[in-house]
C-alpha cells in the first residue's frame, strides 16, 4: 500500500504540474482527494492492515494528501493572481482624460422667487409660517370677515371637498391660525408663503393653482405708514433700488383701509413701456390694515390692537422680474425653459 500511495503521489504532482486552467485543476482535486477519489480508494484497504502497519500507512497517506494540496493551493493561487492581472490590464483608466461632465440641475424659477422674498422679509425680522392646504370654511372665509354668503365669495370661486372643507383659496387662513396660537401675545411679524387653488380656466395669465406670499403685522400703535415703509424697502430690494411704489384705494374685507399697491417699472423707470403698457406703474399686491373683526377673531383687541397684512402672487412676481410672457411655463416641465434660469 506504500507503494501504491507513493505512485499516486508521483502521478498527481506530475499531472498537477502541467495544469493550465482553474477548471482542470478543480477536476484534478476531484480526481485525486475527492469522496470517491484515488487517495480515498487507497485508503479504504487500511482495514486489512495490522495494527503497526496502520500508523505508518497513515502517515504516508498524510504526507501525500499534504503534497498534493500544496500544489493545488500554489496553483490556485497563481490562477487568481493571473486572472487580477488580466482585469487590471482589460481595465486600465487613462487618468490623464478629461472627465465627464455631469448634468447639474438649477432652482426653479418660483422657487428663486419664493426663496428671495423669504431672505428679504427674514431680514427685516418676519418669521415664515405654514398651513395646511386643504382648509376649512372658518379659516378660508368667516374668520376673514367672509360669512356665508358674502358677495365676495365669488371673487374666489372654490374647489370644495365637503360642505366644511375646500382647497384654500389663498394663504390669509395661516394669518388666523397664527394669531389664535399667539394667544393675544404680540408682537406677531410673520409671512405665509404656500399654494392656492381657485376654479379658474388657465390661461396665458391665470391658473388653477398658483402660489401666494401674505405677510401680516399686529403689535400695538402700528399704522398705514408703518405698512408702506415695508413695502417700499421690500420693492428696492426685489427690483432694484431706484424702484417706488403707489398706493390705490381698493376693497378687501379682510383689511380697512384696502389698497392695491403699484411699483414703478423696473424696466423703463416709469417712462412707459410695453412691460407697463405705457402706464409706468406695474400693479404688485394688495394690502391694508387689518379689519377689526379679524383682530377679535384673532383673539386680539381692537381697541388696543392694530396691524397690517399684505399679499402678493409669486408667479406675478416672477413674471415681471423675468419677463415671463404666459404662467403655463411654470407648470410644462420644459427643461429648455428651466435652463434659462440656471445661473441666474
Amino acid at each position: 500500500m506504500k507503494e501504491k500511495l507513493e505512485a499516486l503521489k508521483v502521478e498527481a504532482l506530475a499531472k498537477l504540474q502541467e495544469v493550465t486552467d482553474p477548471q482542470a485543476l478543480n477536476d484534478l482535486r476531484v480526481k485525486y482527494l475527492g469522496k470517491k477519489g484515488e487517495l480515498t480508494e487507497v485508503l479504504r484497504g487500511m482495514g486489512g492492515l495490522s495494527a503497526e502497519e496502520r500508523p505508518v500507512i497513515g502517515q504516508v497517506a498524510n504526507l501525500v494528501r499534504s503534497a498534493i494540496e500544496e500544489i493545488i493551493t500554489a496553483k490556485q493561487e497563481a490562477f487568481q493572481q493571473q486572472e487580477t492581472l488580466n482585469r487590471l490590464q482589460a481595465e486600465k483608466v487613462d487618468v490623464t482624460l478629461p472627465g465627464r461632465t455631469l448634468p447639474q440641475g438649477g432652482i426653479h424659477p418660483l422657487n428663486r422667487v419664493v426663496q428671495e422674498i423669504e431672505d428679504i422679509f427674514i431680514g427685516m425680522g418676519y418669521k415664515v409660517a405654514e398651513g395646511p392646504e386643504v382648509e376649512t370654511d372658518y379659516y378660508n372665509f368667516e374668520a376673514l370677515n367672509l360669512p356665508k354668503n358674502h358677495p365676495a365669495r365669488d371673487m374666489q370661486d372654490s374647489f370644495y371637498l365637503t360642505e366644511d372643507l375646500l382647497m384654500r383659496t389663498q394663504t390669509s387662513p395661516v394669518q388666523v391660525r397664527t394669531m389664535q396660537a399667539m394667544k393675544g401675545e404680540t408682537p406677531v411679524k410673520i409671512i405665509c408663503p404656500g399654494k392656492v387653488y381657485r376654479r379658474d380656466d388657465d390661461d396665458a395669465t391665470h391658473s388653477f393653482q398658483f402660489h401666494q406670499i401674505e405677510g401680516l403685522v399686529i403689535g400695538s400703535k402700528i399704522r398705514m405708514s408703518d405698512l408702506k415703509g415695508t413695502l417700499n424697502q421690500f420693492v428696492k430690494e426685489m427690483f432694484g433700488p431706484a424702484t417706488g411704489i403707489r398706493l390705490r384705494p381698493s376693497f378687501f374685507p379682510f383689511t380697512e383701509p384696502s389698497v392695491e399697491v403699484d411699483v414703478s417699472c423696473f424696466k423703463c423707470g416709469g417712462d412707459g413701456c410695453r412691460l407697463c403698457k405705457q402706464s409706468g406703474w406695474l400693479e404688485i399686491l394688495g394690502a391694508g390694515m387689518v379689519h377689526p373683526n379679524v383682530l377679535r377673531m384673532g383673539g386680539y383687541d381692537p381697541e388696543k390692537y392694530s396691524g397690517f397684512a399684505f399679499g402678493m402672487g409669486v408667479e406675478r412676481i416672477a413674471m415681471l422680474k423675468y419677463g415671463i410672457d404666459d404662467i403655463r411655463y411654470f407648470y410644462t416641465n420644459d427643461m429648455g425653459f428651466v435652463k434659462q434660469f440656471k445661473g441666474i
